[in-house]
């Protein structure tokens, strides 16, 4: 089955990888007895080296047709790279963008005749198994391959609506990140004898979100509601005093 993967960066060479593996079970649907890939990206070091990482191919200019395009670029690119892209598809197009409602309909826009379907795998590329929500905008054999490649890795892959996913990433993604970099940001480093349990947990997840990529973390402020909540509620919690802080606190009990 030959695949075109448009983005170069981490998820991209994880999919690739995914789909290319030679220990999974799960075959590619009809004659085909393996996953063929090749890597687009516009900067073309970074397609020489996703390719040489995963065992795959490079390409410059890509072919007029594949099987399965599948788009894999960082948020603020996934319309104008479905726009370009998506039409190769010969049996089914796919994203792992990191939002659904715009790509879901960026995909029925230009690859209406195929299968189609919005997966966001939530978890890094180190951190899999995780959970990915997806979105079956036409299913089919493909599709399913793909998912079925997902769930072989211990993967938990589950159908939502776009809505739904997009409005979930505003609590799990924006807010929580917001949260966490908050506290980085306020707090002052104390010696380790005087850690808490909290405040334990609370360094651990600083360290785990400022491990990544700045860009994708601005990427996810930029395209979820859900910060300004956190400073409204920080802001509530300041200015509380002893009666209307207890009662905001038994408020999330």
């Amino acid at each position: 089955m030959e695949t075109l993967i448009v983005g170069a960066g981490a998820m991209g060479q994880w999919v690739g990888a995914t789909l290319t593996d030679p220990t999974a079970s799960v075959s590619p649907p009809g004659s085909a007895a393996s996953c063929t890939v090749s890597y687009y990206d516009q900067d073309p070091a970074a397609a020489e080296q996703a390719a040489s990482a995963t065992g795959t191919r490079a390409v410059t200019t890509p072919d007029e047709s594949y099987d399965l395009v599948c788009i894999a670029v960082p948020i603020p690119a996934a319309a104008t790279a479905i726009a370009a892209h998506a039409s190769r598809a010969q049996a089914a197009a796919i994203d792992l963008t990191g939002t659904m409602t715009e790509p879901v309909d960026a995909l029925a826009q230009h690859a209406a005749g195929v299968e189609r379907a919005s997966f966001h795998p939530l978890f890094s590329p180190d951190n899999e198994p995780g959970n990915v929500p997806v979105v079956v905008d036409a299913d089919g054999p493909t599709v399913a391959f793909v998912r079925d490649r997902l769930t072989e890795r211990d993967n938990e892959v589950f159908e939502t609506t776009a809505a739904e996913h997009d409005e979930a990433m505003e609590t799990v993604q924006s807010q929580a990140h917001a949260a966490i970099l908050a506290y980085a940001l306020a707090g002052e480093s104390a010696p380790d004898r005087f850690q808490t349990t909290v405040s334990r947990q609370l360094d651990s997840l600083v360290e785990q979100v400022t491990g990544g990529e700045s860009r994708v973390y601005a990427d996810i402020q930029a395209a979820f509601d859900g910060a300004d909540e956190v400073a409204d509620a920080a802001a509530s919690i300041a200015d509380a005093d002893r009666e209307t802080f207890e009662k905001l606190y038994d408020q999330i009990r």
